[in-house]
């Protein structure tokens, strides 16, 4: 090997050990895969070694391919080529494995003949969350191996197993001490130097299992609804199985990781993995700006948003003091926090003690003095500005001097809450999403006086908290809720025209997105904003909720709903429709789907150019973050923005236009320029 090349050899008497080390997660570039050639080229002509320990330096295994690589010229031999090397070798190699062995990492484990692992080391495909597939022969491996109900599992759901799983079904021969990885697989090594023949798995034969295959779809329908990559997935496991040659089924596999690597889908959720990491990156952040130290957090308001706020910063093991105004609300809240962890429990994700444990961190009180002491406190109170100014001004009073002061305000002026106070520079909104508890999506809204400390102390404590953090300037709805609104305005339009809400709901599910702008409204609640005089009817919305119909709440919205809360369409809605559409002289017309996501999408789009073009977003891929973290958007259409380049800009203008919709400015640019977000 090179001086410069990240594999590198030593002997062990009689057994090769080669080493990658390649931070920061040993990704199997072509350097890498040139040494890994190099090497086992190495060991096989030299007649002293008997056998080949395959491990890594650093915190992992080969954790990877190198994403960076993707969709150009092929550098240095494939990795395939280099796995079916290794597995044709005359000499039994073993994979020495700790930390994570993903992707192609676990496809080079399955090429080896034998495999160890530490206790805590997990290995994986999860190529499925790019819109792939384990293209170097893991689909027809790993049932040869494992059996076709775990392939399935690995590949087309992607999340890595334990090493004791791997153990028990199989992919891995044994389980060796943490601290003695190397001294253990050379031992392991020179037992089974002499053993012949040696296990290939491309020489193994997979069982078919039907059952398992149509019990694994049935499971996951709902979860694989809309993505190409987990059906490709399952149909090469079925390849292997259904009495192929190992080389036919490697054609099929090929042939489905190109078609795949081909589409829109896998650019969409390759592009959406980059786009999560860069929102992490602030570009006026100054370089080595110190860190706020926040060891312990204070939450005013104890009810939904107060009490999922204060569970991410529970299990991150930050104590949380929690306040309320009133004894019950307070009670319910801390009840509904136990109650959440006592059910995870249930479902085996944490033991009773962690959950005491938790419960430990919090301390509950009606006193808002209780916080001087906290080094970051968020109001999760209701959208009132005078309320959040008055508590904003307590709070000044309170707070120690360099405490964060957070509101969690999902559509209010932060420079205006922040006003309130003598330290606008420690102001800054942190809007997280309901269930707070469960959703990823953290708006982080940089005031115009917040300081970039403040900013970078915020952004960086989003990742222990279990939170994607994206920057968002000071405007009304900030970037998510600012372009939702631009898509009620043409749904309720279209209802005058003739469209029906379920024709509508149903164009935009059958998109990807998780509900429609009319089953959201009977989610949140018709009546929300609504001016409560049900004698003033001036639209659809004040026509239901004047009858009552205020959404599932109440069992009737758009949409009337049974026990389960199952929706169906209303005659009722059908009337009230039609009667404002008849006295409005609007000519019936017919929807397509693609008029309505035309009519509800493109204004999205239209309003994030403006944000955009406003600075209130530093780049598309954060708005695309947001809309896929904090409101369902599919991630194999890859964002609103992403989504318009693959549309095309110039036909969203022209949609836009056809609709009497003023064109962004910047939107228009581009377009008129042949330019992408």
């Amino acid at each position: 090997m090179t001086l410069t090349s990240p594999i590198r050899t030593e002997r062990h008497d009689d057994v090769l050990v080669i080493i990658s080390n390649n931070p920061p997660v040993n990704a199997l570039g072509a350097a890498v895969r040139e040494g890994l050639e190099a090497a086992i080229k190495q060991g096989t002509a030299d007649a002293s070694i008997t056998a080949m320990v395959i491990r890594c330096d650093g915190r992992t295994f080969f954790a990877g391919a190198d994403i960076t690589e993707f969709g150009k010229p092929m550098k240095g031999p494939g990795l395939g080529t280099v796995i079916d090397m290794i597995e044709a070798s005359d000499k039994p190699v073993v994979a020495a494995i700790h930390g994570t062995a993903l992707g192609g990492g676990c496809e080079v484990t399955l090429g080896c003949h034998y495999r160890v692992a530490v206790p805590s080391a997990k290995i994986g495909t999860p190529e499925v969350k790019l819109g792939l597939l384990p293209g170097a022969g893991g689909t027809q491996r790993i049932p040869r191996i494992a059996g076709v109900a775990l392939a399935l599992e690995m590949t087309a759901i992607g999340n890595p197993i334990s090493a004791k799983r791997a153990h028990d079904a199989g992919l891995i021969d044994r389980i060796v001490g943490e601290e003695s990885l190397e001294a253990d697989a050379v031992a392991f090594a020179r037992e089974v130097a002499a053993k012949r023949p040696l296990p290939r798995a491309s020489e193994q034969t997979a069982t078919p299992d039907p059952d398992a295959v149509t019990a694994f779809k049935a499971a996951n329908a709902r979860k694989f609804r809309g993505f190409d990559a987990p059906a490709a997935n399952i149909r090469c496991i079925e390849k292997a199985a259904d009495g192929s040659t190992f080389a036919e089924g490697i054609v099929f596999e090929r042939d489905e990781f190109m078609k795949l690597m081909m589409g829109t889908q896998s650019a969409a959720q390759r592009y959406m993995f980059f786009a999560e990491r860069q929102a992490a990156k602030v570009d006026d952040i100054p370089e080595g700006t110190q860190l706020r130290s926040i060891k312990s957090v204070g939450v005013v308001g104890a009810g939904t948003m107060g009490g999922g706020i204060s569970m991410n910063f529970l299990q991150a093991g930050i104590p949380v003091t929690i306040v309320e105004t009133a004894p019950d609300a307070l009670d319910r809240g801390v009840a509904t926090i136990r109650r959440n962890y006592d059910n995870s429990a249930k479902k085996g994700r944490f033991t009773a003690d962690k959950v005491d444990q938790l419960m430990g961190l919090l301390t509950p009180t009606l006193d808002l003095d209780a916080l001087k002491d906290c080094d970051l406190i968020i109001e999760a109170i209701y959208e009132n500005m005078d309320v959040k100014k008055e508590l904003f001004g307590k709070l000044d009073a309170i707070a120690k001097p360099g405490a964060i002061l957070a509101s969690n305000t999902s559509y209010l002026n932060v420079d205006e809450i922040a006003a309130a106070t003598k330290r606008p520079a420690d102001v800054i909104g942190m809007h997280f999403f309901s269930p707070a508890n469960v959703m990823k999506l953290l708006e982080v809204v940089r005031g115009a006086k917040t300081a970039p400390d403040v900013l970078a102390t915020v952004m960086a404590l989003a990742k222990p908290i279990g939170k994607v953090a994206v920057v968002s300037g000071v405007c009304p709805g900030f970037i998510g809720n600012r372009m939702l609104s631009q898509r009620q305005g043409p749904a309720n339009a279209m209802l005058m025209q003739g469209a029906r809400p379920d024709q509508i709901d149903k164009a935009i599910v059958d998109f990807g997105m998780p509900m429609g702008p009319f089953q959201m409204s009977d989610l949140a609640g018709v009546d929300i904003g609504w001016h409560r005089d049900p004698t003033r009817i001036e639209s659809i919305r004040d026509a239901l909720a004047a009858k009552g119909r205020w959404g599932q709440k109440t069992g009737k919205g758009f949409y009337d709903y049974d026990e389960k809360r199952n929706p169906t369409p209303s005659p009722e809605v059908a009337e009230i429709i039609e009667e404002f559409r008849s006295k409005s002289n609007q000519a019936k017309r017919d929807f397509t789907d693609d008029d309505i996501l035309a009519a509800t999408l493109y204004p999205m789009v239209n309003e994030g150019a403006k944000i955009l073009d406003e600075g209130m977003a530093q780049r598309a891929s954060d708005i695309d973050t947001v809309w896929i973290y904090g409101y369902g958007w599919p991630v194999y259409r890859g964002g609103p923005m992403f989504w318009a380049n693959t549309v095309g800009l110039d036909k969203v203008v022209a949609g836009l236009e056809a609709n009497g919709v003023e064109v962004a400015p910047l939107l228009r640019r581009k377009a008129e320029a042949g330019e992408r977000f």
